[in-house]
């Protein structure tokens, strides 16, 4: 599988989180929400997932510095 650049990833991420910032004040909710939209299949498409939160975990964990054994995506529940 094609792996997208770290950099690239980092971008989306945080492309990602500050929409999803803007979207939950309401600002211009339609346009932040079809941006979301965009930037959400891109990082699908880029770390071969089907959902964000799989492609934001996925993408953080390709990023350098992530530690194979990280436990931080698991809940506390």
């Amino acid at each position: 599988m094609l792996m997208a650049h770290p950099a690239v990833l980092r971008d989306l991420i945080e492309q990602y989180e500050a929409l999803a910032a803007l979207n939950a004040s309401g600002a211009d909710s339609a346009r932040v929400r079809q941006r979301m939209e965009d930037v959400a299949y891109t990082l699908c498409v880029s770390t071969g997932t089907r959902d964000i939160d799989a492609a934001l975990i996925a993408a953080r964990h390709q990023l350098p510095g992530a530690r194979p054994q990280d436990d931080s995506v698991l809940s506390d529940s």
